[in-house]
């Protein structure tokens, strides 16, 4: 009777030195990623403290309204123009980088933008935030967790998955130091950027984020995003206000990223220079702005009066959400370096603070107060913006310390979640890297396929013949082969056709030409891995001739063995990193 397999003392040894690695990489990633964070937000502040833009400078100066109009107007605009500059002349990649290039990174197991893109990009979200536009700053900071935790992998530590290991870790610590939640710093890496769970990467990113809430909370002793307070939900039947509210939430989650998407069109079409375009949003952000304040960078002010009752009346929340919406869209579609992360909060807790008020001013039913319902709006829309459900509902949980304020978020996420999924996609991420072609909706490994080209697989064993070469003695020498198709080359090495040596004909007046016939399938140098597998679907035949697209000269060959060995390698590399345990 055979008991447990013992591991071998170099086995024991190598998971000792892979744990041991793994645990001073995200120790030393999480410190870094948390101080860089930090020193984001903080010259962020000083920007807008220099430039006007926080509600604490302008109050300062109040006896002269041209100066704060002039600053209104112009700071934006002038930001944009730094931002088209620096991205559009500079960046290798001439556009803002954020988290869909981390998630294309780490699902295809492909290295993400180089350090010099991560790098302008990193600082043109600065000068976005700095000098106001409407974007948010918790997507440049997981993009710059995840630039910090790639800079590891130079090391060449010989740890499997370290790569999307490390980048996870930086973005859990970003994550944990933005809202001081390492718990939802933690679930937000597996939950939307390795999309899986395993023992590897768990203990790691726990790691970075605990590393990341210390540094944060306890050294630097930051302030929460905001202060609530909440006895309780009273009323039973209000959970079922809740899930309404999560069903017009996702209404307004769809919208803002329907939005977004339509303005990254319009951009591209409109008759404007790539470097004047983010100039043109930000100076429409000014132009509200002289009516609209709140609508200029972040929002943390408006997001944190939103809980309080009485701060602002019903149409001026309506206004403020449709506002946000629209110009968020657009700086985002027209270039400006930044998130959706904080505008979707901000938009949502405006939302669920407006339906609250419409609700109480209706006299109906009793509720509990303002702040479920402003929690609720901003989970709600936030969850279904960026595909986190259970981000958004730890980070409740973290920042209130409050139960019943974290089950009532809870009931409004589901429910948004659902249909923003169904009528949407997972997320706004999911949605803009389906359209460069990476469709993550039909699982990992699929998405993995359509980057792998079949031209990869080539072989040159093959044999080949003229358009006159007699027809039997092709046959004769494919005899010698392996092979019973004969590929039937032109003059210029195109593929004409394929001919079949069991068709001989023994009359030497014949030639391959009149008895050849098309190839069954063809494929060329842009055939993927996955449109292979479909196209394999009752072919019958020896090898599958791959041909370039334009001149349809023959490249080589794959066989219908290779494509299914290379998508069954494929499936196990990503099983066995998603089973890791060290």
């Amino acid at each position: 009777m055979g008991g447990p397999e013992l591991k071998s003392p170099s086995t024991t040894g190598n998971a000792v030195y892979r744990i041991f690695a793994m645990t001073m990489s995200a120790l030393v990633i999480g410190i870094a990623v948390s101080l860089a964070a930090i020193a984001f937000v903080e010259l962020v502040a000083w920007m807008n403290n220099a430039l006007l833009i926080s509600p604490r400078m302008r109050v300062q100066f109040d006896g002269a309204p041209w100066v704060i109009g002039a600053a209104t107007l112009l700071v934006p605009a002038i930001g944009g123009l730094l931002v088209g500059i620096l991205l559009i002349r500079f960046s290798p990649e001439e556009r803002p980088l954020g988290p869909p290039d981390i998630i294309q990174a780490v699902q295809l197991a492909a290295a993400p933008p180089g350090a010099r893109a991560g790098f302008l990009s990193t600082i043109a979200a600065m000068i976005s935030l700095g000098f106001g536009a409407s974007v948010g700053q918790y997507g440049p900071l997981v993009y710059l967790g995840a630039m910090m935790g790639n800079f590891l992998t130079r090391l060449n530590l010989q740890v499997p998955n370290f790569a999307a290991i490390a980048i996870s870790c930086g973005v859990a610590a970003a994550i944990s130091t933005a809202f001081n939640a390492p718990i939802a710093g933690l679930v937000f890496a597996h939950e939307v950027i390795l999309r899986h769970y395993s023992i590897q990467a768990f203990a790691p990113t726990t790691v970075s984020a605990a590393t990341g809430y210390v540094v944060a909370n306890v050294m630097f002793e930051r302030e929460p995003l905001f202060l609530v307070e909440f006895s309780g939900v009273q009323h039973g039947y209000e959970f079922v206000l809740f899930g309404l509210l999560g069903l017009l939430a996702s209404g307004v989650a769809i919208a803002f990223m329907l939005l977004t998407l339509r303005c990254t069109e319009l951009s591209r079409r409109a008759p404007i220079h790539p470097v004047l375009r983010p100039a043109c949003a930000g100076l429409a952000v000014g132009v509200a702005a002289l009516w609209l304040p709140d609508v200029m960078g972040v929002g943390n002010e408006a997001l944190r009066f939103a809980t309080i009752e009485g701060a602002f009346q019903t149409w001026e929340l309506a206004l403020l959400v449709i506002a946000k919406t629209a110009l968020t869209a657009l700086c985002i579609g027209f270039g400006f370096a930044g998130g959706v992360f904080s505008p979707a909060l901000l938009i949502g807790i405006l939302f669920g603070a407006m339906s609250w008020m419409f609700l109480d001013s209706t006299g109906l039913v009793a509720t509990s107060g303002i702040v479920a319902y402003a929690i609720c709006g901003m989970m709600a829309v936030t969850s279904a913006v960026i595909g986190a459900p259970l981000t958004t509902i730890l980070i409740v949980f973290e920042l209130t310390r409050n139960y019943d304020l974290t089950i009532a978020a809870m009931v409004a996420v589901v429910f948004s979640n659902l249909v923003a999924y169904r009528l949407f996609g997972r997320s706004l991420f999911d949605v803009q890297l389906a359209r460069r072609g990476i469709d993550l909706s039909q699982g990992r490994d699929r998405a993995w396929l359509s980057t792998r080209l079949v031209s990869e697989l080539l072989s040159q064993d093959f044999n080949t013949c003229a358009l006159k070469d007699p027809a039997h003695k092709v046959s004769n020498d494919a005899s010698a082969t392996r092979w019973n198709e004969v590929f039937v080359l032109g003059p210029d090495g195109e593929l004409a056709g394929i001919f079949d040596a069991r068709d001989r004909d023994d009359d030497p007046a014949i030639s391959v030409a009149s008895l050849m016939k098309p190839p069954a399938l063809v494929f060329d140098e842009t055939t993927t891995l996955s449109q292979a597998m479909r196209d394999l679907e009752g072919f019958v035949g020896d090898v599958i001739p791959v041909v370039d697209g334009t001149s349809d000269r023959l490249l080589g060959v794959v066989t219908e063995t290779t494509i299914i060995q290379a998508y069954l390698n494929a499936v196990r590399e990503l099983r066995r990193e998603e089973n890791a345990t060290a």
